[in-house]
């Protein structure tokens, strides 16, 4: 193990490693079921392709994540990306407008959208291309990068991780809908019987999340994971004792056998060249052009902001071994295409590993062993209480914060930039969206305050680039 991953000169341990790895899981166990289930809209294209989507997520997050265990050396975690999925997901639907065909036979067209967008990662990591693409980011919006994204994993704790439903419909939020409350009466009665289920999810959270803050104050080793798991314990006596339900009612009529041969009549290297290329060409490019852009800055500013946190960095803000890890990206995306899943991306949940210690690719070596390991034991997985995992997502997302230390508030052409990224990113949902704005910003102000020189080729090409897809491409 030190001979593979370096576990001493990156100050850290085998024990600690694999802690990190169980904790990152934990956190992002969520995508193994919710991926399927956008991807084939809640199982409403039938179970043959609901299997294979499943099949492949676990498959491809494990590919990528051993990829970046071995070559990149970084303790990153990878799936398929939210957001990109629900694109792709909405992307595979205008195919099936446009040419009449089944949604298994879109899906499959839309599968080389993803291949294509893959090799070109390949071989601009390889040229470096993609390197210098993150050296054009300005140094000001890269220290932003991290905190933002702090903010956005306090508001996917808050917000979208916990979601209730219930007979009035849903999903209610604790952060919109039980915060933001005129009253517990009117709570409740939205809420119906999902209001009892709310309270045990927002009592789990928070307290959770100071089970959490105690033990690291105490400098317990493992301690997001221990709260965590305290949490989950939490959350299932509660359903029992209060909410007279049985947490682990699932597991019994669960399947825990693969189901590889759906995946391999739908998903597995079933690419529809014919039904892409007769899209047209200009429509093929834009679709193309359009989930490189995404994925690029989703997956730049996860590796960039994590690896700030993590101390990766130097005073340049550069992280060593960048290229391999955005090389375990595009691999894991092209992994993804052929097994059957969109675009594969470095998580932002990754963090909370970083938070336990991960320092290693051993980490994410421990995250992919679990994921392929959920091909025989998804249900188990998805007995983890969302509430339990909310609690890491907005401790470490507080933590991130201090990265604001690093801005200088005194230069208004790198504070306003970073203010829009802060609050870009939890409310548009993507990083690189949140950074694509980041970078507008920046031009144009260094450009009205006299000082465009200070703007490089590189940051105003990106910029520009993202106006064409804000205004022109969507």
């Amino acid at each position: 193990m030190e001979k593979i991953f370096k576990l001493k000169e990156n100050g850290t341990t085998v024990k600690t490693e694999i802690f990190a790895g169980i904790t990152t899981f934990m956190t992002m166990a969520y995508i193994i079921a919710l991926n399927p289930n956008l991807l084939t809209n809640f199982g409403a294209e039938g179970t043959a392709l609901w299997n294979g989507v499943f099949l492949a997520t676990c498959i491809s997050s494990a590919i990528g994540m051993f990829v970046m265990a071995f070559v990149a050396n970084k303790p990153f975690a990878m799936a398929p990306g939210m957001g990109l999925n629900n694109f792709f997901a909405v992307t595979v639907a205008n195919i099936v407008g446009m040419t009449g065909l089944s949604y298994l036979q879109s899906y499959q067209a839309g599968l080389c959208i993803i291949l294509i967008e893959g090799i070109v990662f390949i071989i601009l990591s390889i040229l470096n291309i993609r390197d210098k693409i993150v050296d054009a980011i300005p140094l000001g919006v890269r220290f932003g990068i991290g905190p933002a994204i702090g903010l956005m994993l306090m508001n996917i704790g808050l917000g979208s991780n916990v979601g209730v439903y219930s007979e009035t419909g849903g999903p209610f939020f604790a952060m919109r809908d039980f915060f933001g409350a005129l009253t517990p009466a009117v709570a409740k009665t939205a809420m119906g019987s999902g209001y009892g289920v709310m309270i045990l999810t927002v009592v789990t959270m928070f307290i959770g999340l100071f089970i959490i803050i105690a033990l690291d104050h105490k400098g317990i080793k493992g301690a997001v994971l221990y709260g965590m798991i305290y949490a989950s314990l939490i959350y299932w006596g509660g359903s029992y004792l209060f909410l007279k339900v049985n947490p682990f009612e699932s597991i019994k009529t669960a399947s825990f056998v693969p189901p590889f041969a759906d995946m391999m009549e739908t998903t597995f290297f079933k690419f529809d060249f014919a039904t892409f290329m007769d899209l047209g060409w200009f429509t093929a490019i834009t679709l193309v052009v359009t989930f490189c852009i995404i994925d690029m800055f989703d997956t730049i500013g996860t590796l960039v902001g994590t690896a700030s946190r993590a101390g990766m960095i130097d005073k340049d803000g550069n992280m060593p071994n960048m290229k391999e890890a955005l090389l375990a990206d595009a691999v894991g995306t092209v992994a993804g295409a052929c097994t059957g899943t969109s675009t594969v991306t470095t998580f932002v949940e990754s963090a909370s590993g970083v938070e336990a210690g991960g320092r290693t690719g051993l980490t994410a070596l421990t995250t992919g062993i679990i994921f392929l390991a959920c091909m025989f034991i998804a249900p188990v997985a998805a007995i983890i209480p969302a509430a339990a995992t909310s609690a890491a997502l907005i401790y470490v997302g507080v933590l991130m914060l201090s990265g604001l230390q690093k801005i200088d508030f005194g230069d208004k052409t790198q504070v306003v930039p970073v203010a829009l990224m802060l609050i870009g990113m939890p409310v548009s949902g993507s990083i690189g969206h949140a950074i694509g704005i980041g970078l507008i910003s920046y031009s144009v102000i260094k450009y009205t305050t006299g000082k465009g020189k200070d703007v490089s080729p590189m940051t105003l090409i990106l910029s520009l680039l993202f106006l064409v897809k804000f205004f022109v491409a969507g």
